[in-house]
């Protein structure tokens, strides 16, 4: 006996395919809204599994968050991407709000040393807050090159008055040293 097709073929009884980057949209409003652990660490690693420029976007929505635990898991997530992260770095470090762009400064540490030290010098060179100008230069201090000395000096000369942040400086510069 011949199969017989009940619903015929076409729109009406076809399956809805959502979008990959619908899907990486779906799965960072659901992260944003999932309070259950184990959950939210499956969204993470879904995200962190496609580690493409949608799910860097997704992720650095929550920087934004009051919860801090979904924050450090989504910079932890981006850290662990840093090719996906690198896309959505220049958007956080001009952020216009401070906390936002002392974030992306943990995320810019993950990044190969010649993308983190551009990255944070072009930072350093406009930033007017002195906690991300801090975090910048805690970033420096580790991977800081040659190429942030100017950067750095400028940061000096706008930071002079505060009591941490030029010594800290400093600490890089001399680190770095003037052959570097």
């Amino acid at each position: 006996m011949p199969l017989v097709r009940r619903d015929p073929p076409g729109p009406q009884g076809a399956a809805t395919v959502t979008s990959p980057v619908r899907s990486v949209e779906e799965l960072g409003a659901a992260l944003g809204s999932e309070g259950d652990l184990r959950r939210r660490e499956a969204l993470l690693a879904s995200l962190l599994a496609i580690a493409d420029a949608s799910a860097a976007a997704a992720l650095a929505q929550h920087l934004r968050s009051e919860d801090a635990g979904l924050r450090n898991a989504c910079i932890e997530t981006l850290q662990a991407m840093p090719d996906a992260a690198l896309s959505v770095l220049p958007g956080l470090l001009s952020d216009p709000d401070p906390d936002v762009r002392l974030l992306a400064t943990e995320i810019a540490r993950t990044q190969p040393a010649e993308a983190a030290n551009a990255l944070l010098a072009r930072l350093l060179e406009a930033e007017t807050h002195p906690n991300v100008c801090g975090a910048a230069v805690e970033v420096l201090a580790e991977v800081g090159t040659s190429g942030a000395v100017k950067a750095l000096r400028i940061t000096r000369a706008r930071f002079a008055s505060e009591a941490f942040l030029p010594m800290a400086i400093d600490t890089v510069l001399a680190r770095i040293g003037p052959g570097r």
